[in-house]
């Protein structure tokens, strides 16, 4: 095995066992995501309400809601004109970090409540069209610090106060109709904020609650905050329960694509040694493995510098009918190797032919093979002279 390889499978290994034994030995991470999930026995989760139901409300029959509020009510109701009142009566209870009521649903929930029936919801915002109808207000200027605190207005429940700060919102009623609406609770330090109101509605009541952390698993836990969800709850009618859960059985669901690898700590671990077993790959691995190979120049043509060097040889020489004969040697292997002609004779016929093929002007042909023909019959006016005339020729005619 080479030896870097096994340095590198021996530092991975050093760094698996270390990130098992720190893994093994560290606690795992608290969730404080807000889910208001009854699956879920996070911090703020409803698991512990949602199984302590029956001892927190005492109801006659729970009834588990699953669909919309305008879907269930809208069932139980008796269209008949001489009726036209629900089927069912009882108290209507939902409990969220915010609202997720359609519009439709709100409206069912106060026609639900017109009719004598209760409706209770714990959530930091409520629905606007439920402000409007319910002639209330809320606002988020309240500051939460350490001392501040959440209590009931009905002293006979007790003048306990309770620090419910973790998960604790920010809201409170800041207008209400002081003439039909009931401040239930508070919340606050040096000053009160109303938190709980009783508002009626026809023939039925709402009970408004904007501090829903005080039914989670952490506050029913911890110490005797208990003892203030008791309170709350206690304003709610005997009877029949109809506990919304349609919001809350899945509870937050994140929407990155490794939600489900970061949810298992042995496969969060393992992505993450993934991670920095690439990270130790590349950083190792970056400089070169193999040698440079050197650059090999092509060989050089230096067939155009021989035949100029051979033509200058020549030349220089002064041995010109030499290079005529050369250049009359090279021009007729052309013509018989491209046009495929006989050059045995150069009469008016194999000019003719030649023409045809080559497309080339008759006269400059004619004069070509004319000087050729007197240089073959030694007839030689000056044989300088006839070099450059016959290789003028040639270049005009076939370059």
């Amino acid at each position: 095995m080479d030896k870097s390889i096994r340095t590198y499978l021996i530092f991975l290994v050093i760094v698996l066992v270390s990130i098992a034994a720190l893994d093994s030995t560290a606690p795992k991470p608290i969730n404080w995501t807000p889910t208001y999930s009854i699956n879920d026995k996070i911090p703020f989760g409803l698991y512990v309400f949602n199984k302590e139901l029956h001892s927190l409300l005492k109801p006659d029959t729970l009834n588990t809601v699953n669909v919309t509020p305008y879907e269930y009510f809208d069932d139980l109701y008796n269209y008949d004109t001489l009726v036209a009142t629900y089927k069912t009566s009882g108290t209507f209870v939902s409990i969220s970090e915010t609202s997720t009521f359609d519009t439709e649903s709100v409206k069912e929930l106060l026609y639900f409540a017109s009719h004598g029936n209760t409706v209770f919801l714990s959530m930091q915002s409520l629905p606007q069209m439920l402000v409007d109808s319910l002639k209330f207000n809320f606002n988020s200027n309240f500051e939460i610090n350490p001392t501040t605190a959440v209590w009931l207005a009905n002293e006979k429940l007790g003048v306990e106060k309770y620090n419910l700060t973790e998960g604790l919102g920010t809201n409170y009623f800041s207008e209400i109709d002081t003439v039909s609406t009931t401040i239930l609770g508070y919340q606050g330090d040096d000053e009160a904020y109303a938190n709980f109101i009783k508002v009626p509605y026809h023939q039925g009541y709402f009970y408004l609650h904007l501090q829903p952390t005080a039914f989670t698993n952490y506050h029913l836990l911890k110490n005797n905050h208990f003892q203030y969800a008791e309170k709350v709850l206690s304003y709610l009618p005997q009877g029949t329960i109809y506990w919304y859960t349609r919001d809350l059985r899945e509870g937050y669901i994140s929407q990155n694509p490794m939600r489900f690898i970061f949810s298992q700590p042995a496969l969060k671990n393992a992505w993450y040694l993934f991670l920095l077993g690439m990270l130790v790959f590349i950083v190792f691995n970056a400089k070169r493995k193999q040698r440079i190979v050197p650059i090999v120049e092509p060989l050089a043509n230096t067939t155009v510098e021989f035949t100029k060097t051979i033509g200058n040889l020549y030349f220089q020489e002064g041995n010109h009918p030499t290079i005529i004969d050369k250049k009359i040697i090279y021009l007729l292997d052309k013509i018989r190797r491209e046009f495929l002609l006989d050059t045995t004779t150069l009469d008016d016929k194999f000019v003719q032919k030649l023409q045809q093929k080559t497309g080339k002007n008759a006269e400059d042909l004619k004069q070509l093979f004319y000087k050729i023909n007197e240089h073959r019959k030694g007839n030689y006016r000056s044989v300088e002279n006839d070099l450059v005339e016959i290789n003028t020729l040639i270049e005009k005619i076939f370059s």
